[in-house]
């Protein structure tokens, strides 16, 4: 393969450098069964403390940061600090839980390696597109008919 650019016209069509894939020169030496067992067992707590952080994200940490605001406003007085403590705290809290999640995910490849599976790709994409739609189904439940305009109706239909 030829990338010098007098040779192909200036154009860079072939790989760039550094790129080659990673040869070993053996294969690594795997563990026995009861290593890989406990290392599949390691990648299931990671993937539960994942998931977990993902239903975190979408409920209990911007209720905490509302709260959060809602006593910097009520100590202070002061809507606009309230706003700001509150957008802080989600900013901090989410974008860490995001970070955390990230290296748990690059980590649950590695535990997964180990345990002998060809685990090439994360589980973080897909676990929050999940929980995403899980967490959306249930404020529906429970705006629609939990809390929203069917027990409304039926409290004004009691008849007193």
């Amino acid at each position: 393969m030829r990338t010098d650019p007098s040779e192909n016209g200036g154009l860079f069509v072939g790989r760039r450098p550094g790129t080659a894939p990673v040869r070993f020169r053996s294969l690594p030496q795997r563990g026995g069964d009861v290593r890989q067992r406990i290392d599949g067992s390691i990648a299931t707590i990671m993937l539960a403390a994942i998931t977990l952080l993902c239903l975190l994200c979408w409920g209990p940490i911007p209720i905490a940061c509302l709260w959060l605001g809602s006593q910097a406003n009520y100590l202070t007085g002061s809507v606009s600090l309230g706003l700001l403590v509150s957008f802080a705290a989600l900013f901090a809290l989410l974008f860490g839980a995001l970070s955390l999640m990230k290296r748990l995910d690059n980590a649950w490849i590695l535990v997964r390696r180990a345990a002998g599976y060809d685990q090439r790709t994360g589980v973080l994409g897909r676990i929050f597109a999940a929980t995403a739609v899980v967490c959306a189904l249930a404020f529906l439940l429970w705006f629609l008919v939990i809390h929203g305009p069917g027990t409304s109706l039926v409290a004004r239909g009691g008849g007193n």
